[in-house]
């Protein structure tokens, strides 16, 4: 196998763009010694709250942390059911189980690989309780007829928005729309810093509270523990970082609409490959194609032979998961996108001659 050329994600030029402001940064919490929860962090959660347009935001550990204290601190626990896709990450399930609720799956539309609301609305039953919609690879869910579901059967929605920060549905910020956004700040990720981080963001002032809390071992007050809770706290020196990264979200969110943008011209007339949708405030954390003809195996293959990064995301949906095999109705419309999708290199750098590499490479894994 030749070594990759083209690797999926290249964060190095991003890095060299910014390498002086990001060593001031960790020179900066290294030299206060407040490497826990210190001034970092509550300026950063200002500055995405500001950026967002939400009132309150809460720096965690992950993404993931920030779905399951988002799930508790919107009160959803033992004997609810939530309502999710299963095509995504584990981790957006894993969560409502592991806060105690039942995860029900409702199918995904073909043209988005978001969740379905007119499926979400099929399966609402009395223990229904809150909605996670996905906004996956980059592209805001439906989140005008969620909404609409969620209001009128009284339902709590919390977006998941691992995949998303800076994405856009009619002009509000994704995560600021339902009841609770949970932003992962995992180091692939549109936002990324330098190991794991995430946090959650909401207009209500309780859920927030909460919130604080949970991170914190369940205590408002030190070694006054009301509840509960959990070691989640975005570290200083993440933070840091991340402030320094959150001024350049748009230009790097813009960057990955161009390279989609060149993606979707140098493949509109190749047989075999179905491009995304260009909507309005996608920000294209992957640029995800279809291989349409079972032939998305091979290609990845080829590509890989060629030196071409790719990756498909997700190869197995959650419901079909060991943990979760075999209690669910099929959702085919998942299962189909498990089957031939794949997502080719992006980055915000990604420049017009490599673009067009990958695509003769999959042209001709095509042939």
């Amino acid at each position: 196998m030749s070594q990759t050329k083209i690797p999926v994600l290249d964060l190095k030029p991003q890095y060299e763009s910014i390498k002086g402001e990001i060593q001031t940064a960790i020179n900066r919490v290294i030299e206060s010694g407040q490497f826990i929860m210190g001034p970092d962090v509550k300026a950063f959660e200002q500055e995405v709250a500001a950026y967002l347009g939400v009132k309150y935001a809460i720096g965690v550990n992950s993404g993931t942390d920030a779905l399951v204290i988002g799930l508790r601190a919107a009160g959803i626990g033992e004997g609810d059911e939530v309502i999710t896709t299963p095509f995504s990450f584990f981790a957006t399930a894993e969560s409502i189980s592991n806060v105690g609720a039942k995860v029900v799956f409702a199918d995904i539309d073909g043209s988005t690989y978001n969740i379905d609301p007119q499926q979400i609305r099929d399966k609402i039953s009395s223990r229904t309780k809150a909605i996670i919609p996905v906004h996956l690879y980059g592209q805001p869910a439906a989140m005008g007829q969620i909404m609409e579901i969620a209001q009128e059967y009284g339902l709590r929605v919390i977006e998941d928005c691992a995949q998303s920060f800076g994405a856009r549905y009619d002009g509000q910020a994704v995560g600021t729309i339902g009841d609770v956004g949970a932003f992962s700040f995992f180091p692939s990720k549109n936002l990324g810093g330098y190991g794991d981080g995430g946090m959650i963001v909401t207009d209500d002032e309780q859920i927030a509270e909460v919130a604080g809390m949970l991170r914190v071992h369940g205590a408002k007050k030190k070694y006054h523990n009301e509840v509960l809770g959990y070691n989640s706290r975005l570290d200083t020196i993440q933070a840091a970082i991340l402030r320094v990264k959150l001024q350049y979200i748009d230009k790097w969110n813009q960057g990955r609409r161009r390279v989609a943008v060149v993606y979707n011209r140098l493949l509109a007339d190749v047989e075999g490959v179905v491009t995304p949708g260009l909507a309005e405030g996608h920000v294209f954390h992957q640029y995800t194609v279809r291989v349409t003809g079972g032939k998305r195996d091979g290609v990845k293959d080829y590509l890989t032979e060629q030196g071409i990064g790719s990756m498909i995301y997700y190869p197995i949906p959650q419901d079909q998961l060991p943990v979760y095999k075999g209690q669910y109705e099929a959702c085919p419309v998942s299962d189909l996108a498990a089957q031939e999708v794949l997502s080719l290199p992006i980055w915000p750098e990604l420049e017009e001659d490599a673009i067009e590499k990958v695509v003769d490479v999959l042209e001709e894994g095509l042939s």
